[in-house]
């Protein structure tokens, strides 16, 4: 007879969770997709939210979909209030360990202010899609392979 082991030493971590969010009017989805895609095909799971979410529907997904970190992808320039938002919102909910990284075209200037705010990373234009799958991997190990 076998002696019984712990479900823990048996259990497979699960891959690194990411809500890919549009935030805000901003209609332009094509770097979010592309990014989304690249998350999943380094073996993340990716829900992708579409286009025009509102803050609080963003950090509400986030929650009910358990994900580790959630992307921000914003090119409205609305990026220093809508990011700041949706970490108050998660911090109000007790969600705080989430992770928000913001992509877009944010101006170098504004990226200490929205660090200082919370922010883990900022990601603009011209970034190496495995810049970002190898920041969430250091950040969570490498759950995804």
């Amino acid at each position: 007879m076998h002696a019984a082991q712990p479900i823990a030493a048996h259990a497979v971590a699960r891959p690194i969770r990411v809500l890919v969010a549009k935030v805000g009017l901003d209609g332009h989805d094509r770097g979010a997709k592309i990014i989304a895609h690249a998350l999943r095909d380094a073996g993340m799971e990716v829900i992708y939210t579409g286009l025009r979410k509102t803050p609080e529907a963003i950090v509400r997904t986030a929650i009910e979909e358990d994900v580790d970190a959630i992307g921000l992808s914003i090119l409205s320039g609305a990026h220093n209030t809508l990011a700041p938002r949706v970490i108050e919102l998660l911090r109000e909910q007790n969600a705080g360990e989430i992770l928000v990284l913001l992509g877009g075209a944010i101006p170098s200037g504004d990226i200490p202010a929205l660090e200082a705010q919370g922010v883990a990373a900022v990601f603009g234009p011209g970034t190496p899609l495995n810049a970002v799958v190898e920041f969430l991997r250091e950040r969570f190990g490498d759950r995804s392979r």
